[in-house]
């Protein structure tokens, strides 16, 4: 078998066997395949697609190009949840110990922020004392004690779409359908849980900026985790909105906190309970109702807060740091961004805000970045809101008090003004499988 010729039958739009992909999977893992045949064949794809079919063996071949999470122990109860990605997407800290709380088993595997997107990892991390590295034997008994674990990714997990992201991120096909439900499939799959919920974002501060790519997305991602024998839900979500009022890592906590004592947003409580009533649908076999019960019950009883401190000391964490913030990393500089007109906020490019933070800090331009974990931003007002000129629209930090006049300029670039009120947006699009 020669790499030349599967490029040249997908280039003219040709599926691949089974066969053939699993040979180009290992045949890359290991060296075989150098990264200039696989980012040929990464464009041929990006160009003419695959299959169903070609995808889910894609997905499965990359999945066991190293090692798998065994969670065969806990049975129908373990489940997973996965973000396609946004700005303020702390939905892992509030719905792991909820749905924990309630049975679940959560041995998770989370990633970093990069660019304008933010990452579980990094939150967690600005909780001093937290571990996101355990051996295997310690993220299993904590799973059995606690009902949650979340550590950064495994080193040898997934190898090939480590490999393989690398190479689409520098040749413009990272936007390509199969390639995308392939590389986040395969680490979930990896991960080794029984049921997943996927919470597939869509809007300006999300990857798919429309309906019509997210929905694409949900749908090819629930059919290629069914296909690999798991049972599988995509939450369509709305990241056309900051996710919360925090952005940033020790901000972030914050929020988080305030939601699970019943405090905080209600948009990020509501996407928040919507995430996790469909995980314990799955993975305790309740229907919609008794699930919405119960995850009122835990917040409003506080036994979910309660799971938060058990799992968050389970890792080495300070968590007298989630009832006194001030153990939490602070930012030593601040400023008001107060609204230059009066008018209705008609729109905010999430993306841009989610720069906006990056720059004060929070966030990462290159892998290698240094993280302020008290940086962020805090908003004062969203989308649909009124505001008058002069009167804060949000507040920056950070430890770098160069960087405020730019993250300021890039946060205002962010807001679209009108004179009346826009229609009020859906937080859920749509639950697909």
């Amino acid at each position: 078998m020669r790499m030349v010729d599967l490029i040249e039958k997908k280039r003219d739009g040709g599926a691949l066997t089974e066969e053939e992909l699993r040979w180009l999977v290992a045949g890359f893992t290991a060296g075989g395949v150098p990264d200039y045949q696989m980012a040929a064949f990464a464009m041929a794809v990006y160009y003419k697609g695959m299959t169903d079919a070609e995808t889910a063996v894609l997905t499965d071949a990359m999945m066991r190009s190293g090692d798998t999470v065994d969670l065969s122990r806990f049975g129908a109860k373990s489940v997973d949840k996965h973000s396609t990605g946004g700005v303020g997407d702390k939905t892992t800290l509030i719905v792991a110990p909820i749905v924990a709380s309630l049975g679940g088993k959560l041995a998770k595997m989370s990633g970093r922020g990069l660019g304008h997107t933010g990452g579980t990892v990094d939150k967690l991390e600005s909780i001093p004392g937290f571990r996101t590295t355990l051996t295997p034997e310690e993220f299993m008994r904590q799973v059995e004690a606690v009902g949650v674990a979340v550590i950064g990714q495994s080193g040898n997990l997934d190898p090939a779409d480590k490999k393989l992201y690398a190479l689409r991120d520098v040749t413009a096909t990272v936007d390509s359908l199969p390639l995308i439900t392939s590389s986040i499939m395969s680490k979930k799959l990896a991960a080794g849980s029984h049921s997943i919920v996927l919470d597939v974002k869509i809007g300006s501060g999300a990857f798919m900026k429309t309906r019509e790519d997210g929905e694409r997305l949900a749908r090819s991602m629930v059919s290629i985790g069914k296909a690999c024998g798991r049972q599988v839900r995509a939450v369509m979500t709305n990241m056309d909105i900051p996710l919360g009022y925090y952005i940033g890592n020790a901000l972030e906590v914050m929020e988080a906190v305030q939601v699970l004592r019943g405090e905080g947003c209600p948009d990020l409580g509501g996407v928040c309970r919507t995430l996790a009533c469909n995980m314990l649908e799955l993975c305790n076999g309740w229907d919609a109702d008794t699930a919405a019960r119960e995850v009122e019950a835990s917040v409003s009883s506080g036994a979910a807060f309660e799971t938060m401190k058990k799992w968050i000391a389970a890792q080495g964490g300070d968590a007298r740091a989630l009832e006194d913030f001030s153990l939490l990393p602070q930012a030593g500089s601040r400023r008001i961004v107060a609204a230059p007109q009066t008018g209705y906020l008609g729109h905010m490019d999430t993306q841009r805000v989610g720069e906006a933070s990056a720059l004060l800090g929070a966030g990462r331009q290159k892998k290698e970045d240094a993280i302020d974990y008290g940086a962020g931003i805090v908003l004062k007002k969203k989308t649909g809101d009124f505001a008058e000129a002069g009167e804060p629209l949000a507040e920056l930090y950070t430890n770098t008090a160069a960087t405020l006049a730019e993250s300021e300029r890039v946060f205002l670039s962010a807001l679209r003004w009108q004179d009346a009120a826009p229609e009020k947006q859906p937080l859920i699009y749509g639950v697909v499988g």
